[in-house]
Order: structure tokens, then C-alpha cells, then sequence
């Protein structure tokens, strides 16, 4: 239900931008934003929020502003499967960014600048990211959270995929329109996120006690959303200096790929869009073959379960 409200908001808020624009300005629309922040910090005020009862686990993280503050890796490394499902999140973090940071400028550079184009691809993808939420809500997820990851981070990489292959796509010797698949893909790789962050968030409030997740669950986020700047760099760096070039004229990737991709501007980004689909498709498959993963679930514990049986 929460990334069903992120998702509507996503959708709905560059609309109504675009309506107050014309009317008000770019001053009234961040005079807008300002006082829609305030009313969200608002309701926290009002809002009581019950504290937990302090663990076993919370009594030994207390001490000093450095021991609280490596506590959550401390308490992640001491786990490996939890240790081994953030890295898996690493991994995908940096692939998918890798590819997602060239999306947009893909789909200019190979539709002269449509915007048209790119506003119906990034509203096909929002309207996913809807959808997934509402699935999710409704369905609950697997029985076994783990499916809901691994599996879902395969295929909602298949989306990222299918965006690479999108400007020359042909089924049967049949072509099929780039915003066809631009769309499909957009659609594919974000209706699988709130699966895979619902599962997730699933196992870990399950896992850790919950006086102790604040610290636990900022480090998890640290580790697995580190890779992203990295990402970034790299992605605009390869885009302008190795794989346009390279896709482009008589470049040398060109005899290889060109017949699937195409060749021209926008190409290369392709070819990066493919390879990122197809590393993460391989990450979220490979997270099968470590058992500390896998297992998760059976491995660790409950923090309820943890706490009944000390207390025994």
C-alpha cells in the first residue's frame, strides 16, 4: 500500500505540475512543494508512534555514539544470510542503475527527441509500478519471501532487457513498434519492485527486533544502495566514450551487434541496456546457488521466536 501511494503520487504529480506551471509558475509550484512538505512532517507530529519494548539484542547495542553507530553492521556480518541477501541487493542495485541511467537519453537519441515517446514509456512505467503495488496488497507475496526477491529481481529485469532491444524488436520476422516494447519493458521492470522491496521489508522486520531496526536498517540500505553512485558514473562515462562509439558507423561492436540493435545514436545505450538486463536476470538466478540465501527464511530465526525461547 505504500508503494501503491508512491506510485499514484508519481503519476499524478507531474500532471498536475504541468497544470499549475501554466497558471502559477515554476515560484507557485515550489511554493507548493514546500507547503506539502510541511503538512507531511505535520501529520508525524500528531501521529503517535508506539515505541517497542527494548530487546535483548537492543540492550547489548547500547553504549557509546560509535559502538550504536557500527552496530548495524556488526549485527548484519554476525548474520550471513541476511549479509548475503544485501549483497545480492548491491550487485543488482549497481546493474540496474548501470542500465537505467541511459533509458531516457536512449529513447531521445533514437526517436529524434520525441518526448511524446519518452513521457508515454515513463507513464507505462509508472502505471506498472501502480499495478505491482496493488497486486501486492492484494495477493500478500509468496508463502517463501525469498521467491519474491530472487524471482522477482529476475524478472523484472527482463523489463530492462526488453527496453534495450526495443528500437529494433521483431518477433517472427514481424517488427514491433519501439514504444510497444519500450512500454512493456518499462512496465515489466517496475511492477516487480514492490514485490521485491515488500519481500524483502518482509523478511527483515521479521528477522530483526524492532528497537534495533532503525540502526540495522539504515546500514542494510547503505549497503545495498552504495552502489548506485558508482553506477551512474560509470554508466555516463561507458555511454559517450566506449559503447556510442563503438555502435556507431564502423565501429567494431557493430559486426557483432548491430543486426539485433541497430546501429546509430542511441545504440550503444542499448547495448548497455541488454547487458545490464541480462547481468541482473544472471544475479537475481544466482542468489539460488548460496544456501545462506536461499534459506533465509529457516536459517534465521524470528526476533518473536528468538525472544520466546530465550525466555524459556
Amino acid at each position: 500500500m505504500l508503494s501503491a501511494a508512491q506510485f499514484a503520487s508519481g503519476i499524478l504529480a507531474p500532471i498536475l505540475a504541468a497544470l499549475l506551471w501554466a497558471v502559477i509558475g515554476i515560484a507557485g509550484v515550489l511554493i507548493i512543494d514546500v507547503l506539502t512538505f510541511l503538512v507531511a512532517i505535520g501529520a508525524l507530529l500528531v501521529v503517535h508512534i508506539p515505541q517497542p519494548e527494548i530487546s535483548e539484542e537492543g540492550r547489548r547495542s547500547r553504549g557509546s555514539l560509535w559502538k550504536e553507530s557500527i552496530y548495524g553492521f556488526r549485527y548484519i556480518w554476525a548474520r550471513k544470510s541476511l549479509l548475503g541477501l544485501q549483497l545480492v541487493f548491491f550487485a543488482v542495485n549497481l546493474v540496474a542503475v548501470f542500465g537505467n541511467v541511459v533509458q531516457a537519453p536512449m529513447i531521445l537519441a533514437r526517436t529524434n527527441d520525441n518526448e511524446r515517446i519518452l513521457g508515454l514509456v515513463q507513464s507505462a512505467t509508472g502505471v506498472g509500478g501502480l499495478i505491482g503495488s496493488i497486486a501486492l496488497s492484494v495477493w500478500g507475496g509468496p508463502k517463501r519471501k525469498i521467491h519474491g526477491v530472487l524471482a522477482g529481481m529476475a524478472l523484472g529485469m527482463i523489463g530492462t532487457l526488453l527496453m534495450g532491444l526495443g528500437g529494433s524488436f521483431n518477433i517472427f520476422g514481424t517488427q514491433i513498434p519501439p514504444l510497444t516494447v519500450w512500454a512493456a519493458g518499462g512496465f515489466i521492470g517496475i511492477f516487480f519492485i514492490p514485490i521485491i522491496n515488500g519481500s524483502n521489508q518482509a523478511i527483515w522486520q521479521a528477522k530483526v527486533p524492532p528497537d534495533v531496526q532503525g540502526r540495522v536498517f539504515s546500514t542494510r540500505a547503505l549497503i545495498a544502495q552504495i552502489s548506485a553512485p558508482l553506477a551512474m558514473i560509470m554508466s555516463g562515462l561507458l555511454a559517450d566514450n566506449v559503447f556510442e562509439p563503438l555502435m556507431t558507423g564502423d565501429g567494431s561492436l557493430v559486426p557483432t551487434f548491430g543486426g539485433l540493435l541497430g546501429t546509430g545514436p542511441g545504440a550503444g545505450m542499448s547495448l548497455m541496456l541488454v547487458i545490464a538486463g541480462i547481468l541482473g536476470i544472471l544475479v537475481g538466478v544466482g542468489g539460488y546457488a548460496f544456501r545462506s540465501v536461499r534459506n533465509v527464511e529457516t536459517i534465521l530465526p524470528d526476533h518473536e521466536q528468538a525472544t520466546s525461547q530465550a525466555t524459556q
